[in-house]
Parts: structure tokens; C-alpha cells; sequence
């Protein structure tokens, strides 16, 4: 598992889904560097149990991080027609109609493992065929990347485990008022509460209040 912090954030392009269900060849994330910053999020599989509930947070969400200039995109490694049909499922059938922003099909499995989030590898066996050590789907990675193209933060859960998306939101709020003010959030930080200044005196003077 890489960590990508402080990195370029890997190039791709790939087909995607968006506003719902239009098909979209050569997505790519450079059409936001130097206009926004985006944040990327990978989940397992299109017709499951816990991605739905994800995928509606983030679109719950969507107007808090556009108010903030930051796109939201996902991306698993199901074929885009998957993630069409999918997408034009109802809520109450297990469907996730209403999401619109884009979901990337990362069918070769490529930008997953560029990314460091792919469960699982490929290997040879004794008669020099290629296998899959894993299921060769997508952790729960999110990764935060400025408009620089840089990452600034990354998570990954595991299966069964669901992502915090006011967590998301705040790490987004974090990194525009650090760029924004060139001061650092403490632990427990949320927007409109004291910062710090990168100076001895200054943590001491927080830790003093807090």
C-alpha cells in the first residue's frame, strides 16, 4: 500500500458516468488542476450493501464541497455500462439514481493500483498463467488533491468498513484555510475554530486554551 502524500497524484484516463448517465471517454483529472481541488474516492463494487450509503453521503454532501470549489468524483473498477445501470436503479431497489457526480470505470484496474488501493495482484502460476492473488477490486481509498495536482491526504478502509464523509469535508476546509491563512489546524479541528501559527509560542499559547 503507497502513500501518496506530498506526491503527484497518478495520471489516468478513463471512461466515466456523469450527471447521472452520460457516457463520458478520457476523463481525466487534469481538467481541475489549477482551478480546484478534487477529491478522489475509491469504493469496491457497483451493486453492494455498503457503497450505496457512501456514494449518497457524498452526493448528500455534494453542495457543501461545490460551495468549497472541490469536485468530488468516484471510481471502482466496474465497467462503465455497470455503473450506468446502476445508476439508473431506483433507491429503494437497491439503485443509486440521483448521484451525479462522476463515477469513473477503472476496468483495467490500472488507476487502483496506481493509487495503491487495489485488493489483491497478479502473479504466475507453475504453468506460467497469470492469476489473481485477491479479488481485484478497490479498497475504500479518498484521497484529497490540491489544485496543484498534489495529494494532501489520503485514507483507506477496508471492506466493511464505511468512510466518514463530514470527516472528507473537513480535511477539505482544513487544506483551503492552511493555503488560505498559512496556518496549521491542531487535533479536532473544524472550520472557525483557532488555528495555529508554526511557531513554539503559538502552540504553546493554544495548548493553553484548549
Amino acid at each position: 500500500m503507497s502513500v501518496l502524500v506530498g506526491k503527484k497524484a497518478p495520471n489516468f484516463s478513463a471512461q466515466a458516468v456523469v450527471n447521472g448517465g452520460e457516457f463520458v471517454s478520457n476523463y481525466t483529472l487534469e481538467q481541475f488542476i489549477g482551478k480546484k481541488p478534487v477529491l478522489l474516492f475509491f469504493y469496491p463494487k457497483d451493486f453492494t450493501f455498503v457503497c450505496p450509503t457512501e456514494l449518497f453521503a457524498f452526493q448528500n454532501a455534494l453542495s457543501e464541497f461545490e460551495s468549497r470549489n472541490c469536485a468530488v468524483v468516484a471510481c471502482s473498477t466496474d465497467t462503465e455500462q455497470s455503473h450506468w445501470g446502476w445508476l439508473q436503479m431506483p433507491k429503494n431497489e437497491g439503485g443509486i439514481k440521483g448521484i451525479t457526480y462522476p463515477i469513473i470505470a477503472d476496468t483495467s484496474k490500472t488507476i487502483a493500483e496506481n493509487f495503491g488501493v487495489l485488493a489483491g495482484d497478479y502473479e504466475l502460476d507453475e504453468n506460467d498463467n497469470m492469476c489473481a492473488t485477491g479479488p481485484m477490486i478497490a479498497y475504500r481509498g479518498l484521497f484529497l488533491i490540491d489544485k496543484s495536482g498534489t495529494v494532501q491526504h489520503q485514507i483507506v478502509n477496508n471492506f466493511p468498513l464505511g468512510r466518514n464523509v463530514d470527516e472528507a469535508l473537513r480535511m477539505v476546509d482544513a487544506l483551503q484555510h492552511f493555503e488560505e491563512n498559512g496556518e496549521v489546524c491542531p487535533a479536532n479541528w473544524s472550520k472557525g475554530k483557532e488555528s495555529m501559527k508554526e511557531s513554539h509560542d503559538s502552540v504553546a499559547n493554544y495548548l493553553a486554551n484548549n
